[in-house]
């Protein structure tokens, strides 16, 4: 096969998504996800009363080095619902 592609673009990964990658293969933050999908499940997909669910399992995420580390308050929580639900700070 050549190497060579006359005209053609070439393709240009891109990073995915936060929490995207790596996958959680060994299971290690399956509860949270499970105890988020049973939140979305029982408040009709609205995800606005599952914050806590999904902090939680972005902090198994990122304890794990499923996805970076990132600050709460750039994934859209306040200084206040972290400090409300336990001891979150990274």
């Amino acid at each position: 096969m050549s190497t060579m592609t006359f005209g053609q673009k070439t393709f240009t990964p891109t990073a995915p998504e936060k929490g995207s990658f790596p996958l959680d293969r060994k299971n290690i933050c399956r509860k949270f996800m499970v105890n988020y999908m049973i939140c979305l499940n029982k408040n009709e997909h609205r995800n606005e009363e599952c914050r806590v669910q999904a902090l939680q399992y972005f902090k198994c995420r990122m304890d794990n080095e499923l996805m970076d580390k990132t600050e709460f308050e750039k994934l859209g929580y306040t200084a206040d619902e972290i400090a409300k639900h336990g001891n979150l700070q990274q």
